[in-house]
């Protein structure tokens, strides 16, 4: 029995997490069982999700699997592009320098400030009162 060929990528992103299965295909992308327009309706999340793929120009060699939670859609679909970019690699380790220079194989780590005692929020005071 032949092996189907598959590359694997974990993506994330702010609390996303993304699972990417790449396998040889016409380029069609499935986000959580769901088409890549229907997942994102945004536009710019959709240009997020595939610039990876016009950056190495290999948007039409592949299908692209998407397993994704946690998070918004904001965080979900830079999840995604990292998760892609890392799969991309395994592919073909040559891409890396482009992918690398674009900054996509970085793992964004700005997450969310934690609230802090005595405050509103993670910089937000209470009213401060003289009288």
């Amino acid at each position: 029995m032949a092996s189907i060929i598959e590359y694997y990528g974990t993506g994330k992103r702010k609390n996303a997490v993304a699972r990417v299965l790449l396998r040889p295909g016409q380029g069609e992308i499935k986000v959580n069982e769901r088409t890549l327009e229907d997942f994102f309706p945004n536009a710019v999340l959709r240009t997020v999700v595939r610039s990876p793929l016009l950056l190495t120009e290999t948007a039409e060699r592949f299908s692209i699997r998407v397993n994704v939670h946690g998070g918004g859609s904001s965080g979900q679909a830079g999840a995604v592009r990292h998760g892609i970019s890392r799969a991309l690699l395994e592919y073909n380790t040559e891409l890396r320098g482009k992918l690398k220079e674009a900054g996509f194989l970085t793992r964004d780590s700005r997450i969310k400030e934690r609230k802090k005692y005595g405050q509103k929020g993670a910089r937000k005071r209470f009213q401060f009162s003289k009288r």
